[in-house]
């Protein structure tokens, strides 16, 4: 397992989200966001936003899932 933060993933706060991989980080990553939506979080509505309109911008959207994958595997094992 590997924990990244909200922050570190383009958020607001140091939640902190544990994974086996980078993909299943970004998902959690996208639920977190999603729910301190929900809750009313209005310091977390424009990271959300940014994560909705991040496939629109193809070229875009690989850099920062590419950029996240490597920081992923740079990090040391909880």
């Amino acid at each position: 397992m590997k924990t990244m933060t909200c922050r570190q993933l383009g958020g607001p706060c140091d939640h902190e989200l544990r994974a086996q991989t980078a993909d299943q980080v970004i998902k959690d990553q996208d639920r977190h966001l999603k729910q301190a939506v929900k809750d009313g979080d209005a310091t977390h509505e424009q990271a959300r936003e940014d994560m909705k309109n991040r496939w629109k911008h193809p070229k875009q959207s690989m850099d920062w899932y590419s950029n996240t994958k490597k920081a992923f595997v740079q990090l040391a094992e909880d």
